[in-house]
């Protein structure tokens, strides 16, 4: 980095990970910038969830660094990470089914502004045009007043996405964002998080086993396997790695 250039928004260098004498994650180095979306993919056991586990911090590395616009975040606790402007949604979609899909961006936005304490009947009240905002940007403005337990599955991924952009992260972390959804709604779901990087000028780190949604949706990819990085360019380039073909591409085209 040249002199008086601003550091990229997230920096890892040398990250690695070992559990007793299984290498998860060795000497992994990448950068992200502002307004970029970055695929971070591998085969199963590749070591993309021990990564994500370590930018977050809910795993401590064994050596190498994780920086945010130039700050170590090395041993902060995942609730510090978060209040610094790191977002995460999950494979699995965390909701709280019994409240309706407002509340759920409203306890988000309370525990952001550390008031979730306050949360009770009256607290309803609570940052309703923040958290409207948020559900227009994703599209469930008109299912705002809906309990959480009867959405469809693709709307309940977008109602996570409006929890994970309460705390108004410079960076999200998406594990398998479009996990269990139909092909259409998979290619939608990551067209809006597109559009919401562009618009909000945020970074965004997705794991994704759908190569249609990262080729179609990452700036860059980077690609793992047994906790190496193996490639690191652009969807095109990536495709066409030959290292790449043969431990991960070519044995999916095969089955």
């Amino acid at each position: 980095m040249s002199a008086g250039a601003a550091a990229p928004l997230l920096a890892v260098s040398g990250l690695s990970k070992a559990f007793g004498g299984v290498q998860a994650v060795r000497d992994v180095a990448f950068t992200l910038e502002q307004g970029h979306m970055l695929a971070m993919i591998g085969p199963n056991g590749a070591g993309k969830s021990t990564c994500f586990n370590l930018l977050n911090g809910q795993l401590p590395p064994d050596s190498g660094d994780v920086r945010l616009q130039g700050r170590s975040i090395l041993g902060l606790k995942p609730r510090e990470i978060w209040r610094l402007g790191v977002g995460r949604t999950f494979q699995i979609t965390a909701t709280f089914s019994s409240m309706t899909v407002r509340e759920n961006v409203q306890i988000a936005l309370l525990s952001h502004h550390r008031r979730l304490k306050d949360w009770s009947s009256r607290a309803r009240d609570a940052y309703v045009d923040e958290a409207d905002r948020l559900l227009e940007l994703v599209g469930m403005a008109g299912q705002a007043h809906r309990a959480c337990s009867v959405l469809a599955y693709g709307d309940l991924k977008r109602v996570e996405l409006a929890v994970a952009l309460a705390n108004s992260p410079r960076l999200l972390l998406m594990d398998e964002p479009a996990a269990g959804m139909a092909p259409r709604e998979r290619v939608a779901l990551m067209a809006l998080v597109g559009s919401i990087v562009q618009r909000e000028q945020i970074a965004v780190l997705f794991t994704e086993h759908d190569m249609d949604v990262v080729f179609g949706s990452a700036d860059r990819v980077i690609v793992l396997s047994r906790g190496v990085l193996i490639a690191d360019g652009t969807p095109l380039d990536v495709r066409a790695n030959e290292e790449v073909q043969r431990v991960y591409l070519g044995s999916r085209s095969h089955g």
